[in-house]
């Protein structure tokens, strides 16, 4: 009888016949890591049932995660086919191959503004035939404010961690070989040089506000928005998430501002049914020590996105896949969940988080802080649960 008893036991004590919430616990289950601060929530995307919850409503500091809410509001606000945009504006007036006046080049936020995007600028202005510039060439950023780092960053976080934000930045301000504190006036100073290269002579640069009545000269566009999420998702990229959260509130808020930008995204997941309890939106990476999060406000973020057919490619899209790219290239490279696990990471010194996707069948999120959190330990519990979830969805 002992025997027999023992083979009926045997199976259920092995990891794959426990019942999947007992799983999903286990693998939390890591030395080092604090449950007191940490959530953890996982939802069947077929039944919309949760499969799993320990502190889902406990507001953590969320890292990168963040990025996650700036991804959701950008779609929803200014949809897949935005691009930014920078100008090149005369005030004056063009005799012969002079133009005499200023040259402003004014930015729109575009995070992704380089050397090849001012030069064609500059080839623009050479096919209209200017050959000189008797004024100056100014940088102008005046679409945000000048601030330019986010509320609640620790010192270290700029430049470090983020270039300075501006309206107009170019290379990421990378001038001259150091990062400039005003990009604006790197920006202008990128863009003398690549006059000069179509054989366009200029007077100096400064920083300057455009007039109203000036004159668009020249103009050039990003990416569309959901390469540039790609970007920032796959990289955990504070610049590009930052400069976003301006422009979400130059654009659909009240100014370009960080506090306008985390205004329009807690608006826009209000608006969803989205569950704010606890939550603060601060700043749009994740560095900010002010920023919280819950589970389950990420869970319902990904699941609405999911439901949404014009929403849910791009979010997809954008995060890093398991063992493959971004952020999760060296991460669950093997066993169920490489190549079927899409999700966002988050790492700073006081919080670790993992959320997205198990293919089409979990949406989960886990949120860890600590003083400082054990990054070793956090993510070996994310990947654990994260695999978990893999082994399940595959039988």
């Amino acid at each position: 009888m002992v025997l027999a008893l023992a083979c009926v036991l045997a199976p259920q004590a092995s990891g794959g016949s426990l019942p999947l919430p007992t799983r999903l616990a286990n693998a939390l289950a890591v030395r080092g890591n604090r449950s007191d601060a940490s959530g953890a929530v996982a939802l069947d995307l077929r039944s919309g049932k949760v499969v799993f919850a320990r502190h889902g409503d406990l507001p953590l500091a969320p890292a990168s995660n963040e990025k996650l809410t700036v991804t959701y509001a950008a779609l929803e606000e200014l949809g897949p086919d935005y691009r930014f945009s920078t100008e090149v504006l005369g005030n004056g007036e063009q005799t012969g191959s002079t133009w005499h006046g200023n040259v402003y080049l004014r930015g729109y936020g575009d995070p992704t503004l380089d050397s090849l995007q001012l030069d064609r600028l500059a080839t623009q202005l050479s096919q209209l035939g200017i050959r000189r510039i008797d004024g100056r060439i100014l940088g102008d950023e005046s679409w945000f404010d000048a601030k330019r780092t986010a509320p609640g960053w620790k010192a270290e976080f700029y430049i470090n961690e983020c270039p300075p934000l501006s309206a107009l930045v170019a290379n990421r301000a990378v001038y001259q070989g150091h990062v400039a504190r005003m990009p604006a006036i790197a920006a202008a100073g990128v863009f003398r040089t690549r006059l000069r290269a179509h054989g366009i002579a200029s007077g100096p640069v400064g920083a300057g506000v455009a007039p109203a009545s000036a004159d668009v000269l020249a103009i050039v566009r990003s990416k569309p928005l959901p390469a540039i999420l790609e970007e920032m998702d796959e990289t955990s990229d504070n610049f590009v998430a930052e400069m976003l959260l301006k422009d979400l509130g130059r654009q659909a808020g009240t100014a370009g501002t960080t506090a306008a930008g985390a205004a329009v995204v807690r608006h826009v997941l209000a608006a969803a049914g989205i569950p704010l309890a606890g939550v603060r939106i601060v700043d749009g990476s994740g560095l900010s020590l002010l920023d919280r999060l819950t589970a389950n406000t990420v869970v319902a973020l990904l699941d609405r996105a999911w439901s949404d057919p014009a929403m849910q490619h791009w979010v997809w899209a954008a995060l890093p896949v398991a063992g493959q790219t971004g952020t999760l290239e060296d991460r669950m490279d093997a066993g169920p969940a490489y190549g079927m696990v899409r999700a966002k990471t988050g790492t700073t010194d006081d919080a670790s988080a993992l959320s997205g996707y198990v293919g089409d069948r979990y949406v989960f999120a886990i949120l860890q802080n600590g003083s400082p959190v054990s990054a070793t330990a956090a993510r070996e519990a994310q990947d654990r649960f994260a695999t978990a979830l893999a082994s399940a969805a595959g039988q």
